[in-house]
């Protein structure tokens, strides 16, 4: 499918493009508001779905006044409450807004029809219903929660359109744009960099005793608890290999991980002729934000480019995968069935909340996923969206188990 086409077949209003954040208080949220606010010819903001950062999502509302505004709460009143208190205090009359609260919420305003744009910055599998609603309604999808993709597989694949998704990982924004160097039958390879997280070149002992806060300590990137751990543990990275496999239907052979500590170049893509296409800018996801929401075009001033005035250096290096096995785990659940995957997230998931919680070493996380992956077999059914969250379900409640277990 062509998910990288130069040219976006999806109507825009005249005016703006109108853009609906779900995750609005999270990290891709907040940035993605500020790369519209810095753009307002461009983009307006017509619904907003935050979590339960209440204070932050009405302050929010009150600024960018989208017709509709959703918060996981269960009582709608409690949003109402909060947008009217940052209405007062900032001064604005007059905003009512449409209101929507509880654990669908962000799938409702996700399949909003008056917008033309949704950028998905949910961390984690719930962020699968969401992407779902959003391209059955025929939005451009501004792709940040890699797990509805990796999760959703062929059920995502077999809903979007052509050129439909637009990837905004900057690892996949990177390749994304270097693919438009050639056509797909002259790419030979990707290459997905990684930072190296906060445990580049340990030992595996050495991983045995490392804390929750030492994890957290990326050196490049200020992410969410769950994507940071995810990086330290090289299951981000994981999952962006099939991310990238799946959007842009490069054989998992053929999708390399490459260590590059400075978080310049994003990811490269090598031709046939032996060329390869990178994509370098300083570590700034308004970037890849801009131009996810903008697709296929630009934004002027998004982010600052590299300073070439200045002398620098930048290495690469390959993966470490006897001592980080999530990646080789991944592509083997991947290429396993299409549920696999599900379940691998699922105990990611589970297992990273164990380990914050103190109840799991940092190196019991992949070796959790080993064992889930391991005792799952695939359910004898037709591959929908309800398949995928069963699964999901069934490997939380093993991974859970066999975690009280071990404590």
């Amino acid at each position: 499918m062509d998910w990288v086409s130069t040219q976006s077949s999806f109507k825009t209003a005249d005016g703006p493009r109108r853009v609906t954040l779900i995750g609005s208080t999270g990290s891709i949220g907040t940035q993605g508001l500020d790369v519209i606010k810095n753009a307002p010819e461009q983009f307006s903001v017509t619904a907003l779905s935050g979590g339960y950062n209440l204070t932050l999502l009405a302050e929010q509302a009150v600024t960018f006044r989208p017709e509709v505004v959703g918060a996981a709460v269960d009582n709608v009143d409690e949003l109402a409450t909060a947008i009217s208190s940052a209405a007062r205090e900032a001064g604005a009359t007059g905003y009512a807004p449409q209101l929507l609260s509880g654990a669908d919420a962000a799938t409702q305003i996700a399949g909003y029809s008056e917008t033309d744009v949704v950028l998905n910055g949910i961390t984690g599998a719930i962020g699968l219903e969401p992407t779902i609603a959003a391209l059955k309604a025929g939005h451009l999808l501004a792709l940040a929660n890699k797990e509805s993709l990796i999760i959703g597989g062929q059920v995502v694949k077999q809903i979007a359109a052509p050129g439909q998704i637009s990837p905004v990982d900057s690892e996949h924004s990177a390749l994304a744009q270097a693919l438009r160097s050639g056509t797909p039958e002259e790419v030979s390879k990707l290459i997905v960099t990684a930072s190296g997280g906060p445990f580049f070149g340990y030992s595996y002992e050495q991983l045995r005793e490392v804390s929750p806060a030492q994890a957290l300590a990326h050196p490049t990137w200020d992410m969410g608890r769950m994507v940071t751990t995810n990086s330290a543990t090289m299951v981000n990275k994981a999952l962006e290999v099939i991310e990238a496999h799946l959007l842009f239907g490069v054989p998992l052979e053929r999708i390399e991980p490459l260590v590059h500590r400075q978080s310049i170049v994003h990811s490269m893509v090598e031709f046939i002729d032996g060329s390869v296409i990178a994509q370098a800018s300083p570590p700034d996801m308004r970037l890849a934000i801009a131009l996810g929401i903008n697709w296929p075009h630009r934004v002027a001033g998004a982010a600052k480019p590299c300073d070439f005035s200045t002398a620098s250096s930048w290495t690469f290096e390959p993966l470490d995968e006897s001592v980080f096995t999530a990646v080789k785990l991944a592509k083997q659940a991947a290429a396993a069935s299409g549920t696999h995957m599900a379940v691998y997230n699922a105990a990611n998931e589970v297992a990273v909340e164990a380990f914050h919680e103190g109840r799991i070493r940092f190196t019991d996380i992949v070796e959790t996923i080993n064992r889930v992956l391991d005792a799952y077999t695939p359910v004898n059914a037709e591959l929908s969206a309800e398949v995928v969250l069963q699964t999901d379900q069934w490997a939380r409640a093993h991974a859970t188990a066999l975690l009280k277990e071990k404590a």
